[in-house]
Order: C-alpha cells, then structure tokens, then sequence
C-alpha cells in the first residue's frame, strides 16, 4: 500500500474519531430527540427574495427600517456617479471622434474607467443588501436575556 493511501486512511480514521469523541462528549445520544422545536419568526430567503426584488423590502421585512434610507441613499450616490461619469465619457468620446486628440482618448477613458468602478459598487451594494437581508431575518430571534424562556 503506498504511503498516501496510508496517510489518507489513518487522516480519514482520525477525523471520525474526533467528530465521535465531540459528540459523545456533550452527554447527548445522535437519536435522542428534543421535546421543543424552535420556529423561526422571519425567514431568511423571504427576506433575500423581497431584497432581491426591490432593495431595501427584505429589510423592512425584518423590521429593520432604519437601514433602508441608507441602502436608497448610497444607492442614489453610486447611480449619481455612474451618471456623471457616462455623461463625461460620452462628451469626450465624441471630441476624440471630432478631433482625434489623444488628450481627449485618456479623458475618455479614464472617465469610463471611473463609470465601470461605480457599476461594480452598485453591484456591491446590491449584494450587500442581501446579505444583510438574510442575516439579520437569521438573527431576529436572537435574544441575550438573561433568562430567555420566560423573558424576564
């Protein structure tokens, strides 16, 4: 037997050795069952699917209302820039087209560099909007009472 195989083998042997020593050691059988069920209150791919649609819905699903005038306003900002860029980059592409200054090619594409970069942040941001959507539906339940079950 070649010595990979024996070292993929006993790594194999020690890992199911450590995941069976952990679960033993928490007093608990695999087939023991719970009595209570926890139920989530929000679910987290309900709020993705409302963000995902209008950005900013998952977070009002979640009660999180604070967040979605931040999510508008710097969505308002980067779609501001890429306007502003585009609108550059269209000028100076037409002078360059005009005149075929090589000063009006580097204007042209740096400022359509700078409409790329304020689409990648636009995605960013739409990304993020998700991401958040979907933790914070995760952690709406979360609580650090010091006595949970009956809340006081």
């Amino acid at each position: 037997m070649s010595f990979l195989k024996l070292s993929i083998k006993i790594i194999i042997k020690i890992v199911f050795v450590l995941l069976t020593a952990s679960t033993l050691s928490n007093g608990q059988n695999l087939t023991e069952e719970t009595d209570t069920v926890f139920v989530m209150q929000k679910s987290p791919w309900g709020a993705v699917a409302r963000s995902a649609i209008i950005p900013g819905l998952g977070q009002f699903y979640n009660e999180s209302y604070w967040k979605i005038p931040v999510i508008w306003g710097v969505g308002a900002l980067f779609i501001s820039g890429w306007v502003y860029n585009n609108n550059l980059y269209e000028d100076y592409k037409d002078l360059f087209i005009e005149t075929g200054n090589n000063t009006y090619l580097s204007y042209r594409d740096f400022y359509r560099d700078q409409r790329d970069n304020f689409t990648i942040y636009l995605v960013l941001l739409y990304m993020l909007n998700l991401v958040d959507a979907y933790v914070d539906a995760h952690l709406y339940d979360f609580t650090v009472e010091e006595d949970f079950i009956t809340g006081s």
